[in-house]
């Protein structure tokens, strides 16, 4: 079995570098690139050479292309020493067309040319846009930049050897005091006096790296972490991952003691401490706060993030279809062709034949009839508002478990052992619970773990007509707003998901019934 299991489990991580792939290239390759600023306000707004310039920034922000800016160039080899200020301050400068430029500006220019010609970049230029009477056009400074394609074989290569990161010491640049690691029986968020233990970076990314409170899990850790893409449109700037995982809802504020010893009262979590270079220097309220640079924390809310809310729900969803699936699929497959096999049969075809939209709305028209929340309100939650959601999720479920079951179990019943089980003076209701149902239930149970595991991504439908604030919307988000950080990220999710359930489903199949084996023998 562990053989099968890591065979599987190389597989599919091939499998989910392909499906990555293809997305990059239908993205990436095929899609075209100005798409991306079709809803964007701050591109509409802009005119002439300003436009081209935010065009091509956005392009590299989103990994279509390296852009260098001629400024960049120069401010680049200030920095290292080949040249000044002065130097740089005139260099800069263009005409408004090449035959305006100054004789250093056209050496710093053949000099930024040659150099990224040299590396396969595209140079371009473009010159001052003017109005009458010599009057500069708005945003019409000209401009001269660099750029190149990013392959696919590289933008791939970097995705995935960024995907997960583990925190060091050498992550934080002008750290004061001594780099390294420090662990401690009492955390000093609690004071230095409550038995919590946890460990503390100095140089590292966060300052936390791990430690207890009183949320489940209870044990958290900030020394890994998942960088699904940074998204640029649903939650601006933030990576998917965790998108998918911060609370959502209002501030949870109690009285916090910051590294100062300042009392506040305050939603700040101070085991999410990121470091910020320089931020005691700039900020006379980061002083006040905090002894060093670990001064960014995010903050304690009280609703459940995108994932919860949509696990939530799945999960129980999952458990009603099949609380209520397997008794009725017995029921109809022991009164086969009577009343409650009809009846149930009907279900299962109108459950398939309706649109899942129309009995969404249906149940949704009901419920709210009899007072139940019709959508979610994060400022008043209630655990009247899951009900609808959770009916809505758990009806094709039904349909599903009792059509499939239903089959099993009628093929069962003809097979040569249940005659011989009658024949041993075995009872209907030992037959069926110890032998009918037991092999007619092992299909069902390959796709538990599966149910289990995409009850992490939610249901678009379910979730928009509910108003849930799950991640059944985000790819649908993603791909309106052409965010391709987010679509990328959510699809390797879906991906990674769908091979651990299918190993998960044999593992469990094969658990269950021990005539199952997933290893070669030789005879």
């Amino acid at each position: 079995m562990t053989k099968y299991v890591l065979k599987r489990g190389i597989h599919g991580l091939l499998s989910v570098a392909v499906v990555v792939a293809i997305v990059m290239i239908m993205i990436y390759g095929l899609m075209n690139k100005e798409l991306i600023f079709a809803e964007d306000p701050t591109y509409t707004k802009m005119n002439n050479n300003r436009k081209v310039n935010y065009m091509y920034s956005r392009w590299e922000s989103y990994g279509y292309l390296h852009y260098v800016p001629y400024s960049d160039y120069l401010s680049a080899l200030k920095k290292d020493g080949t040249i000044d200020e002065d130097t740089r301050s005139q260099a800069v400068l263009l005409g408004k067309t090449s035959e305006f430029d100054s004789e250093l500006t056209k050496e710093y220019i053949e000099k930024f040319t040659k150099y990224y010609t040299d590396k396969g970049y595209t140079v371009e230029r473009r010159d001052a846009v003017m109005m009458g009477g010599n009057k500069l056009a708005e945003g019409g400074q000209p401009i001269l930049f660099a750029h190149k394609p990013i392959p696919l074989i590289t933008r791939l290569g970097n995705y995935f050897s960024k995907l997960i990161t583990i925190d060091n010491i050498h992550n934080a640049k002008n750290i004061e005091g001594k780099r390294g690691i420090t662990f401690t029986w009492h955390d000093p968020v609690y004071g230095g006096k409550k038995f919590s233990p946890a460990l503390i970076g100095n140089g590292t990314k966060h300052k936390y790296l791990l430690y207890f409170d009183s949320h489940f899990p209870f044990l958290h850790q900030n020394l890994i972490t998942i960088q699904l893409g940074k998204s640029y449109s649903i939650n601006k700037g933030v990576d998917v991952a965790d998108t998918m995982v911060e609370p959502q809802g209002g501030y949870v504020k109690s009285t916090i003691t910051y590294p100062t010893g300042m009392k506040e009262k305050s939603a700040d979590d101070l085991h999410t401490a990121t470091y910020v270079a320089g931020s005691r220097k700039t900020s006379r309220l980061v002083r006040a706060r905090f002894t060093d640079d670990y001064s960014d924390t995010k903050t304690i809310k009280n609703q459940r993030s995108r994932i919860g809310f949509s696990f939530t729900n799945g999960i129980l969803a999952s458990i009603l279809a099949y609380l209520i699936g397997v008794p009725v699929a017995l029921l109809m497959a022991r009164k086969k062709d009577k009343l409650a096999d009809k009846i149930g049969t009907f279900y299962i075809v109108v459950i398939i034949a309706v649109p899942s939209l129309a009995y969404i709305f249906l149940v949704r028209a009901i419920g709210g009839a009899l007072g139940l929340p019709t959508a979610y309100n994060l400022e008043k939650a209630t655990a009247a508002m899951y009900v609808l959601p959770i009916i809505s999720l758990a009806m094709p479920s039904i349909g599903g478990i009792m059509r499939w079951l239903r089959r099993y179990i009628i093929d069962q019943m003809n097979m040569d052992y249940v005659k011989f089980a009658r024949s041993e003076g075995l009872s209907e209701r030992e037959i069926y619970s110890k032998h009918i149902l037991k092999n007619a239930a092992i299909p069902i149970i390959q796709g538990i773990p599966g149910t289990i595991l995409f009850a992490l991504v939610g249901a678009l439908i379910t979730e928009r007509c509910y108003v849930v604030p799950g991640t059944g919307g985000m790819l649908v988000d993603a791909l309106n707003h052409h965010d391709n950080s987010v679509i990328v990220g959510v699809v390797l999710f879906y991906a990674i998901l769908s091979v651990v359930s299918y190993i998960l489903g044999d593992v469990l199949m094969a658990t269950v019934d021990p005539r199952i084996s997933f290893t070669t023998k030789d005879r």
